[in-house]
């Protein structure tokens, strides 16, 4: 597979994943306010509202063929999508969410969170979990 094919499947994957954590987000009552909040040093996936409380997500998402890869992916623990939000991540996301916190002069209470979310296209099975109290450098 051609090295731009990838990066299309990983985007898409990527996009199915954002989708599904917006869907899960409003079944929660929470308001997605902003996505793909872009600047050259970093990128917020998800801004949204619970309350009175802004809520920066960042989503990762894997893809497995099957559900039995999957299952034995979540039975052993073998890779989780979370541990690629190392202290670089974190850094870059701490400014990103700094300019978008000083660009809309927002002074309330925020917090930030990883949305995890595991799929499998094929059969159309996904699972979505958060990993709450995360800190950005």
């Amino acid at each position: 597979m051609k090295q731009s094919q990838k990066k299309g499947k990983k985007n898409q994957i990527g996009a199915i994943g954002e989708a599904l954590v917006i869907k899960e987000l409003e079944r929660r009552g929470f308001q997605v306010i902003d996505q793909n909040y872009l600047k050259p040093w970093g990128e917020i996936d998800i801004v949204a509202r619970e309350n009175h409380t802004i809520v920066f997500i960042e989503v990762k998402t894997v893809s497995y063929e099957t559900k039995s890869d999957l299952e034995n992916s979540v039975a052993r623990e073998t890779w989780r999508p979370e541990d690629k939000i190392n202290s670089q991540k974190l850094r870059r996301l701490g400014r990103t969410i700094e300019t978008w916190i000083a660009e809309r002069r927002y002074t309330g209470n925020w917090r930030f969170v990883a949305a995890i979310v595991k799929i499998v296209p094929r059969e159309r099975i996904a699972h979505v979990y958060f990993v709450e109290d995360i800190v950005p450098g």
